[in-house]
């Protein structure tokens, strides 16, 4: 079987796959990035095996101040919904998902922002997406908007304390994260130098805070990437799956 071919979202130039760009080069497949933030239009996603969407600064609300995320949002409801294309969300990427597929997504109660424990649910524990993960794990948050509510028929797999919602999947092929998996060693200064990022980290941890969150993360930076690459191999089986299906 060819290798598969993946399409990839991103509203901010440096929020991209991360540390999953090297497995995926790793691998020998080829990914095509699309800028929406700059204007970039969608491509036919026939052309492509799966899905992946990233973070950015904006919310799913603010269409009128990025009128993409009309587009955005139907293309990705084209490709969960009715291609059934494997598809993976990280932080907005989550959000999209939730709302496109009908869920609902607000202003976080407690925004999150740091290193912070999730816990993965019955349903996460027993799910192929989160193979070899949990059922605990520290990582990076740095959100101030939710799901408040999922999709029909969609699994919550993992929460936090403070966010009920921090994974979701959507049948065997869509897969969702609320926090932050893709880190390697720039990711935290790199995201730091935009301005809604560095608000809120100050916002929520004072002025030393792009420092604690560098610290935090460098001290873990081993565990980080050993949960990410586990995570790719769980993402690109659901891919092999759907392209078995497919023939």
């Amino acid at each position: 079987m060819k290798p598969p071919r993946i399409l990839v979202f991103q509203h901010l130039a440096c929020e991209h796959p991360g540390i999953f760009r090297d497995f995926l080069a790793e691998d020998g497949i080829a990914w095509d990035a699309v800028e929406l933030d700059a204007g970039e239009p969608i491509p036919d996603l026939g052309r492509y095996d799966a899905l992946w969407v990233m973070g950015g600064p904006m919310d799913v609300w603010q269409e009128d101040e990025h009128p993409w995320l009309v587009a955005e949002k139907a293309a990705i409801r084209e490709a969960v919904g009715e291609r059934r294309m494997p598809f993976f969300g990280l932080c907005l990427g989550h959000q999209l998902l939730a709302e496109a597929m009908g869920g609902a997504v607000g202003r976080a109660k407690t925004p999150e922002v740091g290193v912070i424990e999730v816990t993965l649910t019955d349903v996460g524990r027993a799910s192929l997406f989160l193979a070899g993960i949990g059922p605990r794990a520290e990582v990076l948050q740095w959100h101030g908007a939710e799901v408040t509510r999922a999709p029909e028929g969609a699994a919550v797999l993992a929460e936090s304390p403070a966010c009920a919602i921090q994974a979701l999947s959507i049948g065997d092929h869509a897969f969702s994260l609320q926090y932050h998996v893709e880190l390697t060693p720039t990711t935290v200064s790199d995201w730091g130098a935009i301005p809604e990022y560095r608000a809120a980290l100050e916002r929520a941890l004072g002025p030393d805070g792009l420092a604690m969150i560098g610290a935090a993360c460098a001290a873990r930076m081993p565990a980080f990437e050993a949960m990410a690459r586990q995570l790719y191999r769980n993402i690109m089986a659901s891919i092999a799956r759907a392209g078995l299906a497919a023939h």
